[in-house]
């Protein structure tokens, strides 16, 4: 948590220095930089006092934030996003548990032939990964993902059609290089998140360790949509969709988020969120009897309920 309010704090600070580099030098000038700020902290907390039924007094928070920077002159655009989360539980007997974790890091570059139309030509670059180490509960004696154990680095060419007017964005690459990083030796070893594991004797010597870095090149269609559904009710979708050519090509990764928004107040907001994944190339670990087993790659699904606050600027 401390990480992630330090790192908050420190992008702020640089956006208001450059904000006033910006009016000290372009006075008389009209900026062509679109910029948003948001950040929130939802909390849940349930307490038992001589509950009949039972339940564990449990306290859940998480924060977040979301941080846009666009730039639009003529025929060139460049949209940058960055997004902050981490969330943790505490339950009465237990010590405090993950349950979000991600920085991601999006930007796009594109020129179109005129002025009106809504197709950009160009590249996109976009970075996932973790702040904290990840455990299959209840085991929490060796850990199933840490910081950059994995990180997913996407670059590749194509096309970006936008629509402000429609909160709209569809981005299709057919040459995108996917790297999976995996910066840790000993999920390295085990071949986790794709890449090769280590190769041992058959006295369980180590020959060769697993390797850190796996790349793909495929195709990518990405997009995210959002609108109003209610009044107060907004909606935003969030996809991607992969696929490698030189690996079983037509297995298509999937990279799905769903938010609803529903505003209070200014401040107060309340949101329901979902996010799938599936990736072939993850396999899912499980606790049997203390001991963590390798199964196969399954859909991932995670779903959050929370109110919160939630400041823009």
């Amino acid at each position: 948590m401390k990480k992630i309010i330090l790192l908050v704090l420190l992008f702020c600070l640089a956006e208001n220095n450059y904000a006033q580099i910006v009016r000290t030098k372009l006075t008389d000038t009209t900026s062509n930089w679109v910029k948003k700020n948001k950040v929130g902290l939802d909390i849940t907390q349930i307490t038992f006092l001589n509950w009949n039924a039972g339940g564990n007094t449990s306290v859940s928070g998480l924060a977040k934030g979301n941080f846009t920077r666009k730039y639009l002159e003529g025929n060139l655009m460049w949209n940058n996003e960055l997004v902050i989360r981490y969330g943790i539980n505490k339950q009465e007997g237990q010590d405090a548990r993950k349950t979000d974790d991600q920085l991601l890091l999006n930007s796009t570059f594109g020129y179109r032939t005129d002025t009106i139309s809504n197709w950009f030509y160009g590249a996109k670059f976009s970075f996932n990964t973790q702040f904290a180490n990840g455990y299959a509960y209840p085991n929490t004696d060796l850990a199933i993902s840490k910081p950059f154990a994995p990180a997913y680095v996407f670059l590749g060419i194509g096309a970006n059609h936008t629509r402000d007017d429609l909160n709209l964005d569809i981005y299709m690459s057919p040459l995108t290089q996917k790297t999976t990083l995996v910066l840790d030796e000993r999920l390295a070893n085990q071949g986790a998140y794709g890449v090769t594991k280590a190769e041992y004797d058959a006295f369980g010597n180590l020959i060769r360790k697993g390797k850190n870095i796996r790349t793909e090149i495929g195709a990518l269609i990405s997009g995210k949509w959002g609108r109003t559904i209610f009044e107060n009710i907004d909606m935003e979708n969030r996809v991607t969709f992969y696929s490698d050519y030189l690996n079983n090509f037509g297995n298509i990764d999937v990279d799905w988020q769903l938010q609803l928004e529903m505003t209070v107040n200014k401040y107060v907001k309340a949101n329901i969120s979902t996010h799938l994944i599936y990736d072939d190339d993850i396999k899912t670990k499980e606790d049997v009897a203390g001991v963590q087993v390798t199964k196969g790659p399954k859909v991932q699904l995670k779903q959050i309920l929370g109110i919160g606050l939630a400041y823009t600027f």
